[in-house]
């Protein structure tokens, strides 16, 4: 048998880890995680204001063409957005900072939704994402883990997605949803070296928390989180390219967020 010459072999041999590893863009079908903004859009239950999108202009003007023209005003932190490091760990990444890399790449989605939807408080816990592994193989480094707890079924109700139909302070303590255990968040950050994290309820941390852990723990390393995410359920464990690109808000904690998912 011929042998090939080294450069033509280590040519070839990079060719197929490039196609092994890489995504085919051109062979992606796209699927939308964002909810729109608009008057059904949920904040957190104190937040003072809420979406306004007010007409500035709209209809045929003097000159007989159609023109529109609107202004928008929106807290950072509701709908599908992004959590900046900022917003939990003081001199970390403001939105405006975050670079590109951190809000693209390679993605899991693992499924916690049995164990979330029978327990409104239920964190998600190491032993969820070992018992994934098992299934899919280990996490690669730099990976955006986004989770899937089946809240998403329930947005915009704000009843049946925060657990209270109430607004205002006297809400927060009557949050009841799932998050991610800080144990977890930590063990992913350290053991894992996710790149990004998400999932489909209001807060990466459950709704009972008080001080927070999982923000503070993923915010603090300078990765961003994403939050409200829609249609999880209609991708795979595994085969996931993220595009996440939030609005370039300069020196903000957060932003509205613009999330896509493409699968092979």
């Amino acid at each position: 048998m011929k042998k090939l010459p080294l450069v033509l072999l280590a040519a070839i041999t990079a060719c197929s880890v490039q196609k092994k590893s890489g995504f085919d863009t051109g062979k992606l079908q796209w699927t939308d995680l964002t909810y729109s903004y608009d008057s059904s859009t949920l904040y957190w239950p104190n937040n003072i204001k809420s979406f306004e999108h007010s007409t500035e202009a709209e209809g045929v003007t003097p000159l007989g063409y159609y023109y529109s023209s609107y202004s928008i005003c929106t807290p950072e932190h509701g709908g599908t957005h992004l959590d900046a490091p900022i917003h939990f760990a003081a001199n970390r990444l403001t939105a405006d900072q975050i670079p590109l890399s951190s809000l693209t790449g390679n993605a899991v989605v693992i499924d916690v939704s049995a164990q979330a939807l029978a327990n409104r408080d239920y964190q998600i816990a190491v032993k969820d994402v070992e018992a994934w592994e098992k299934k899919n193989g280990k996490i690669p480094d730099n990976t955006i883990v986004l989770f899937r707890t089946g809240y998403g079924q329930f947005y915009p109700n704000r009843e049946k997605y925060f657990g209270t139909a109430l607004k205002g302070v006297e809400a927060i303590p009557l949050l009841h949803f799932p998050g991610v255990h800080p144990e977890t968040t930590q063990w992913l950050v350290e053991k894992r070296n996710i790149k990004a994290m998400g999932l489909d309820t209001p807060s990466m941390d459950y709704g009972q928390s008080k001080d927070f852990k999982t923000h503070q723990v993923i915010l603090g390393a300078n990765k961003p989180g994403f939050e409200n995410l829609a249609n999880l359920d209609k991708l795979p464990a595994t085969g996931v390219y993220i595009v996440a690109l939030p609005m370039k808000i300069g020196k903000g904690s957060g932003a509205p967020l613009r999330i896509i998912a493409g699968v092979e």
